[in-house]
């Protein structure tokens, strides 16, 4: 009998192409993709990051408003709204209201209100989930990072401070799909002779994870992969910033901040699919090297027989 792995690894083939055509991206990734192509100034990504962050309040606020929420000034603002390609702050605000009121139309019921803390944190990972469900309706970049990741011999899984938890869940994981997996939890010159050594080895390809609060050294360990010629995958819940600025493909989806400390509900989600986009770019590996861990973990009895 296949393991719960292997049967999902047969049957669970992503497929690519809009799975869902009529699904419309959440509102945080329209936002994202709006203002991810220009270069921006350290100011206008924090005017960026307000959008995105109050999205329901910001896009109907004047441009004096927006200005003092940011802490800039309204040419700012303006010199912004040119940037992410708009004729000034009046189409731009025109563009954001249409967002925010798909967002209003569509938001949780009254019966939020009512919710206890810890109902409203697994509300807002509720909602997290909801969005990431809409950015892979089109699964097309998952399976082409999946593919490289795949491909990267070694592969290299970086994660430092709080998002050292989801680097070890995936390189755990993908351990059993890929034959040499290089985990990197610590930072500074640990971080940088591993990806040396990986890239000097013949790897291609980083995995990075940046969580908040987001850490300096991970920025200087991605800036040291690059430098070195790997390129770099990002999981983060920010697509713009400095981390996401450095990476040759980033994943961006929401954290639960509810709580004292964070949760992670759409990234493990995101990480089991990018496992699913590995195991999919080499069938014949991933089911060969699953039977046999199968066959290892029966003969010294790794696991308990439920």
């Amino acid at each position: 009998m296949p393991s719960p792995q292997q049967a999902r690894a047969q049957a669970s083939a992503i497929t690519s192409g809009k799975t869902v055509p009529e699904a419309e991206a959440a509102p945080t990734s329209q936002l994202r993709e709006l203002f991810d192509g220009p270069h921006l100034s350290p100011g206008q990504r924090r005017i960026a990051q307000y959008l995105i962050e109050n999205i329901a309040e910001a896009a109907f606020l004047s441009i004096t408003e927006l200005a003092d929420r940011v802490g800039v000034s309204q040419p700012s603002v303006t010199r912004f709204a040119a940037a992410v390609g708009f004729s000034g702050y009046p189409a731009l605000r025109e563009k954001l209201q249409t967002i925010a009121l798909r967002t209003l139309a569509g938001g949780p019921g009254a019966d939020e209100d009512r919710a206890n803390e810890l109902q409203a944190a697994v509300d807002a990972e509720i909602a997290n989930l909801e969005n990431l469900r809409r950015d892979l309706a089109d699964p097309g970049r998952i399976i082409d990072i999946g593919r490289a990741l795949s491909a990267s011999m070694p592969l290299t899984v970086l994660g430092l401070r709080i998002s050292a938890s989801l680097a070890e869940y995936f390189a755990y994981a993908a351990r059993r799909i890929h034959p040499d997996v290089r985990l990197v939890t610590r930072g500074g010159s640990v971080a940088y002779d591993a990806l040396l050594q990986s890239r000097e080895a013949g790897g291609t390809w980083v995995l990075a994870f940046s969580m908040p609060r987001h850490a300096q050294e991970t920025l200087a360990a991605v800036r040291v992969a690059r430098h070195a010629g790997l390129r770099v995958a990002l999981v983060t819940d920010l697509a713009l910033g400095p981390v996401a600025d450095e990476a040759d493909a980033t994943f961006a989806t929401g954290t639960g901040s509810r709580l004292v400390f964070d949760s992670y509900a759409a990234p493990g989600v995101l990480c089991a699919a990018l496992l699913q986009a590995m195991t999919d770019a080499d069938p014949e590996r991933t089911q060969a090297r699953l039977e046999e861990y199968e066959q290892i973990a029966d003969q010294h009895q790794f696991f308990l027989r439920d």
